[in-house]
């Protein structure tokens, strides 16, 4: 397998050149591909870099490097020295050529690395209380975290992707109580109506199915009602948002119940573990961490002076259980409003023993449901079109999965329902997926035609796409292997997203500038399609790693 994209592999071999010369390699070295590919294929500031350490003017110095450059690269066609010292790269067409047949080989394995090293990462994501159904919100962090479990395992990471169940404190007892509620009002009853309980249909749902189910809950004592309340809503929740998941291509490998730490123990052992470190101390009858010592302005409350956990208490026990268990790499997708609490938890972690680069939060920001430009509001209780099941059912999942990571997930996104709808390329979804369902029809269409399509395989075909507009095809396939490691790198799938759109706008120019088919020139066909063949299987590879289908005909 390989570990790094073309360009990776040429910083090694710089690197060695530098070395060899007997340089020091300094971080701001770049290989950069220019805006315009006229300027070349890549451009690089190291004589720049280096001119103050060589004791030379930096285009002097670009001369030699030309020179060394060529010779440890024999695919490099020309190097131009540009303005002040940038050396402006050039690779021969073969070596654009030469991807095809490496696409044809790879197929979905194309673009993986072994940049992981197979080392263990977690992703948590999507976590929602089970007190009520999924809404968009939690649709797009479900997107968000799926995906960048994909997109680490094809960087080589060993990834188990967990979902943690809060089903502890005062919000699933609330639910409970809210049920319970309903039911007494449903037998005709008036009930005491508590503060801040959960006033959706689905609680009068749920209500309506237990109370039907077993009757007798009418005669029991008000907390054994609740309790039996607490459980079936919890019960009946969780297994609606497991099935809402499941429709979303949303898979986790681990369900972790909140209220299994403080039964293990779990709880218990991280706090010990922070006082024997003297991260923790007693004040006033409570537990505190030593926040202030990690730059918070307070120290905070663990366990409170009548005995009760904090929120704070478990979520350090809970990512205290997740080292224990060999994770090296912990990444947890929250909601962009618990932006302020992701200092407190790195310091936690550190507190703990652990690494700060071994945890991260990817935030993820609101959705704006639009319908023909203007917003849907949105209300408390479930309503039409505010569930993740009712976007589903409107817009499809491949269009709900694309736009949700269409954009960084730390930025708002306007999801418009009618335009996802659309079959036309205004519509990014349909965009990108149409590219792929052309190069499909294609094939058919050639196959009517007698083509024999298992020449395309041969490298004599790969040889003709000499022109401009093949080879920044080309460029492209070539650059997915970068592009994929780099959303593994950032956590930031967006990439992937980004990259396809870019990639189907090529092809669907491509088209425009090349009919493929009408031309008596066979050779000619035969070379376009192999390229093409490699720019479907790039856009399958890519739309995989978004949960999103590659269709074979639209």
């Amino acid at each position: 397998m390989r570990t790094y994209s073309y360009k990776d592999h040429l910083l090694l071999k710089l690197q060695e050149l530098v070395a060899n010369l007997g340089y020091n390699w300094s971080d701001k070295i770049t290989l950069e591909a220019p805006k315009d590919e006229k300027f070349g294929d890549l451009a690089l500031n190291i004589a720049m870099v280096l001119a103050k350490e060589a004791k030379q003017a930096p285009r002097t110095l670009a001369t030699l490097f030309v020179e060394k450059i060529k010779e440890v690269e024999p695919e490099i066609e020309n190097i131009d020295i540009a303005g002040p010292g940038f050396l402006n790269i050039k690779f021969k067409p073969s070596f654009w050529q030469s991807f095809i047949a490496r696409v044809q080989a790879e197929k979905d394995g194309y673009g993986r690395s072994d940049y992981g090293r197979n080392r263990k990462f977690q992703v948590e994501f999507v976590s929602a209380n089970p007190t009520g159904p999924l809404h968009i919100g939690h649709g797009r962090g479900a997107a968000v975290g799926d995906s960048l479990a994909r997109v680490l395992r094809f960087s080589g990471f060993n990834v188990e992707s967990e979902y943690y169940i809060n089903d502890a404190g005062r919000q699933m007892r609330l639910l409970g109580t809210s049920v319970y509620v309903r039911i007494l009002e449903l037998a005709g009853k008036n009930p005491e109506l508590p503060e801040d309980w959960y006033k959706g249909e689905y609680i009068i749902d749920l209500a309506k199915e237990l109370l039907d189910k077993q009757p007798e809950i009418l005669e029991l004592e008000r907390n054994k009602a609740e309790d039996l309340c607490f459980e079936y809503a919890k019960d009946s929740i969780l297994a609606g948002i497991k099935q809402d998941l499941i429709d979303f291509r949303v898979f986790h490998d681990i369900w972790f119940s909140e209220l299994s730490l403080v039964s293990s123990g779990a709880v218990k052992k991280a706090l010990d573990e922070l006082k024997t470190r003297d991260e923790a101390y007693e004040k006033d009858g409570a537990l505190w961490f030593r926040s202030t010592k990690y730059g918070d302005e307070k120290d905070r409350v663990l366990v409170k002076n009548d005995g009760s956990l904090t929120y704070f208490a478990s979520d350090i026990a809970y990512h205290h259980n997740k080292y224990e268990r060999g994770f090296e790499f912990i990444v947890d997708v929250w909601g962009a409003d618990h932006h302020g609490y992701i200092p407190r938890m790195k310091a936690a972690v550190e507190a703990l023993g652990k690494p700060a680069e071994s945890f991260d939060v990817v935030l993820v920001q609101l959705v704006n449901l639009l319908k023909n430009g203007e917003q849907i509001a949105m209300s408390t209780r479930a309503g039409k079109f505010e569930t993740l099941a009712d976007v589903l059912t409107e817009v499809g999942v491949d269009a709900a999965r694309f736009m949700f990571l269409s954009r960084k997930s730390d930025s708002p996104l306007d999801f418009d329902m009618e335009l996802v709808k659309q079959r036309t390329m205004e519509n990014p979804v349909y965009y990108v997926q149409y590219a792929h369902a052309r190069i499909k029809a294609l094939f058919r269409k050639a196959e009517e035609k007698n083509f024999e399509l298992q020449e395309i395989a041969s490298p004599k075909y790969h040889a003709m796409l000499n022109d401009n507009d093949a080879l920044s095809l080309l460029r492209r396939i070539a650059a997915w292997e970068e592009v994929a490691c780099s959303a593994a790198k950032t956590l930031s799938p967006h990439h992937i997203s980004h990259f396809l759109l870019d990639l189907a706008g090529a092809t669907h120019s491509y088209y425009a500038n090349n009919p493929i088919l009408k031309t008596e020139d066979k050779d000619l066909i035969l070379s376009r399609m192999s390229m093409l063949d490699a720019v479907r299987q790039v856009l399958a590879n890519g739309l995989e790693l978004l949960g999103v289908t590659a269709p074979e005909s639209m």
